[in-house]
């Protein structure tokens, strides 16, 4: 397989198939949007850091931070998502090489996905050369991934099912066993109850659900979501 090459101006996105595994059900991002400064010869660095679900969402945060500080000289950026599915960078006017890499970089090493980072650079009128262009970058957005806190999420699938009335305690009692998180629940008829249900549990939920109710409790599956990984005891 061809290995892919992070891109920077012009930027280009890059993809590539994974097959479906482990990996799929697992992610590593930020936890909140994450800000942090700092100055070398008067120039100063600004790093946000930002969990985003896909690459419009990556390219409107991008545009919000040019908007907010057009008086900048660069705004430097680089986002990841699905591991290495898709990877874009630029450099923003800077030397080729000097901003939207490092930055990227920082993404890869701390294994962070479905994240965009932007780094905002003030001149101070002092040229900094190239290394010095790499560290102010690649520290600035380290320290922004570090203030956004690093999570690790795993997939959880929502679920829909219907019960009667003299079922509904039993499942109640049974859904946390394995650690559903129980939603809105409706009375009309029969009772409607959402859950939420980490993919590794699921199978053995669902069979449970079936054997307790004869067959009668069927769950639809009506969503996906991704929630952070809990801690075990």
């Amino acid at each position: 397989m061809q290995k892919p090459t992070e891109c920077c101006e012009p930027t280009i996105r890059i993809g590539r198939s994974r097959p479906m595994n482990e990996q799929t059900e697992r992610r590593v991002t930020l936890e909140k949007e994450g800000i942090a400064e700092l100055e070398e010869k008067k120039s100063i660095f600004i790093g946000r850091a930002k969990p985003v679900a896909n690459e419009e969402e990556a390219q409107s945060y991008i545009k919000e931070i040019r908007a907010k500080f057009p008086d900048a000289r660069h705004h430097v950026w680089a986002y990841r998502l699905q591991g290495d599915v898709v990877m874009r960078c630029s450099d923003d006017g800077e030397p080729q090489g000097t901003g939207g890499v490092p930055t990227l970089d920082v993404l890869k090493k701390s294994g962070v996905s479905n994240a965009v980072v932007v780094v905002t650079r003030y001149f101070g009128g002092i040229l900094l050369g190239a290394g010095g262009l790499v560290r102010c970058y690649s520290k600035a957005a380290m320290l922004a991934v570090r203030e956004a806190g690093v999570v690790t999420m795993e997939k959880c699938r929502c679920w829909r099912l219907t019960c009667s009335y003299s079922e509904h305690p039993r499942i109640l009692a049974e859904l946390p066993k394995f650690g559903a998180e129980i939603g809105e629940t409706t009375f009309a008829e029969r009772v409607a109850l959402f859950f939420t249900v980490r993919a590794n549990a699921e199978q053995n939920l669902l069979i449970r659900l079936r054997e307790m109710s004869g067959g009668t409790v069927e769950p639809e599956q009506i969503g996906e979501i991704f929630l952070p990984v809990r801690e075990e005891n």
